[in-house]
């Protein structure tokens, strides 16, 4: 089976580099594998392997596993705002706070931000309802959010997806009241783009959460959250009344993890680079508070 690497630019230098996938080997024969269809069944249509991950990340035992994580992903505990040996387990680990001066942002009202650190794929402009993700197959608004959808056909589009070694808070990208939400249920594919290519429709299959919020400068926006394979919950601590730009929305437990947020037609501009790196497949490494659009 040939390898493809997954690359991604890194904002701040510009250069291109390939990502460290963890579990790439079991990842790529889960899905790559047509003898792997029974346990690609088990592990990421059912939520029982991801919820007993889950509570074992729970438990006092699985603080061994911090220190080979830090290692292996080089994540920068610099940032934390507490210290690497004083998390109680993984999942505390995990969901680690940052210290507030490393994300600095604009307050300009005009300027949306990323919700999280990740790597971001942009479309200014989707094509009715499609969207396609690096290596993926064309996925659907209307799928991934039902009842809803219209008011954002032929509007703007921004994937952020996060990795293990990421920061797994998510953070609202502007201003605004939340109008509406919900909860759907449904399975747990990896979001890696291996498992894009192989063909399920992540973002209209998986479990995941929208919230609606109304603003002054942009319309109204959709903040969704997709689950993952490994991902215990999707938690959610802020889920009514005025939202301020960069308060935080809620959490990932263990696991890779999507934010989109959804656009209404000719609301927002994307940032030039996010825009010229998504037309060429590739996604951006960004941080939670870099600019991510303006209003028009």
């Amino acid at each position: 089976m040939q390898h493809q690497p997954i690359l991604v630019v890194d904002r701040a230098t510009g250069e291109t580099f390939e990502e460290a996938v963890l579990g790439e080997k079991w990842i790529r024969w889960a899905y790559q594998n047509a003898s792997a269809r029974p346990v690609e069944k088990l592990l990421f249509r059912s939520a029982l392997v991801s919820r007993l991950m889950g509570a074992w990340f729970d438990t006092r035992l699985s603080r061994a596993k911090i220190a080979t994580v830090v290692e292996e992903l080089n994540i920068d505990m610099s940032e934390a705002a507490q210290p690497q040996d004083s998390f109680t387990c993984f999942n505390d680990f995990f969901i680690r706070h940052l210290k507030p001066e490393v994300r600095p942002y604009s307050d300009d009202p005009r300027d949306i931000v990323s919700p999280a650190d990740g790597r971001v794929l942009v479309f200014p402009e989707l094509a009715e309802d499609v969207f396609v993700p690096v290596k993926g197959h064309p996925m659907s608004v209307r799928s991934m959010l039902p009842g809803i959808a219209d008011r954002f056909i032929g509007g703007a589009l921004a994937i952020v997806r996060l990795c293990p070694a990421d920061y797994h808070r998510y953070h609202f990208p502007a201003d605004g009241r939340i109008t509406d939400a919900r909860d759907i249920d449904g399975a747990l594919h990896s979001v890696n783009p291996i498992a894009l290519g192989a063909g399920p429709d992540v973002f209209g299959e998986n479990k995941r959460s929208w919230t609606l919020i109304e603003t002054d400068t942009i319309g109204s926006y959709c903040f969704v959250e997709v689950g993952a394979f490994g991902v215990g919950s999707i938690i959610n601590t802020r889920t009514s009344g005025a939202v301020r730009k960069m308060e935080e929305k809620g959490y990932f437990k263990f696991g890779g993890s999507t934010v989109v947020v959804v656009f209404e037609p000719g609301k927002v501009r994307f940032a030039e680079d996010l825009v010229e790196n998504s037309a060429k497949g590739r996604e951006t490494l960004i941080k939670l508070g870099q600019p991510l659009a303006t209003a028009i």
